[in-house]
C-alpha cells in the first residue's frame, strides 16, 4: 500500500525529534498537521470577468489535486459593485494523504522557484498553532501551465495543526522542512 513521502517522514523523524525536543510523555500530544487550506481571493476582477472565477477554480484543483469550490460574498458593498452570494474567490482544504502530498509538493518543488526567496515570514502565526503563508504568485507551482494564466494571483496557504502555541507549531512546520527566516 502506498503510503505518502512525508506521512512516513512525520512518523519516522518528525514526531520522536518533537517528543524529544519539548518532552512530551504521550505521543497524541506531539503536534500535528490536521489540514491545509489553500484560499485565492480573485477581488475585483472576479467580480467583472466570471472567467476569472472559472480559471481559479481549474488552477487551484490542478495545485491542490482535490476539486476547489468558489467562495461567495456574504453581504453587499455598492463601492465595489458586489451583490451578495457573488463568487469572489476560490477554496479547497486538503486533508490526509492529499495534504501530505501537497506539502511534498510545496516544499521540495514549488517554495524554491519563488523569486528572490529569502525565506518564509515567521509572522503568520495566529497564537492558537496554526500558521498561514502568503504567496505572490500561483505560477510557482509546476502544475500551472504559464501560458494559459489569465492572470496571476496571489494565494494563502493555511496549516491547521494539534499544536498549542506558536512556539510548537514553529518547530513541527521547521521539522518538516519550511525554509523560515533566520531569527536574529
Amino acid at each position: 500500500m502506498y503510503t505518502p513521502r512525508y506521512k512516513e517522514k512525520y512518523q519516522k523523524e518528525v514526531l520522536p525529534a518533537l517528543k524529544e525536543q519539548f518532552g512530551f510523555k504521550s505521543v497524541m500530544r506531539v503536534p500535528r498537521i490536521t489540514k491545509i487550506c489553500l484560499n485565492q481571493g480573485l477581488g475585483k476582477f472576479g467580480i467583472a470577468d466570471k472567467k476569472l472565477i472559472d480559471a481559479g477554480v481549474n488552477e487551484m484543483t490542478l495545485i491542490a489535486g482535490q476539486k476547489a469550490v468558489p467562495t461567495k460574498s456574504k453581504k453587499d458593498i455598492s463601492n465595489f459593485k458586489l451583490r451578495r452570494g457573488m463568487p469572489i474567490g476560490v477554496r479547497v482544504t486538503l486533508h490526509g494523504d492529499r495534504m501530505y502530498e501537497f506539502l511534498d509538493r510545496l516544499i521540495t518543488v514549488s517554495i524554491p522557484r519563488i523569486r528572490d526567496f529569502r525565506g518564509i515570514s515567521d509572522k503568520g502565526f495566529d497564537g492558537r498553532g496554526n500558521y498561514t503563508l502568503g504567496i505572490p504568485e500561483q505560477i510557482i507551482f509546476p502544475e500551472i501551465d504559464i501560458d494559459k494564466v489569465l492572470k496571476i494571483n496571489g494565494m494563502d496557504i493555511t496549516f491547521v495543526t494539534t499544536a498549542q502555541n506558536d512556539k510548537e507549531c514553529l518547530a513541527l512546520l521547521k521539522e518538516f522542512g519550511l525554509p523560515f527566516k533566520n531569527q536574529k
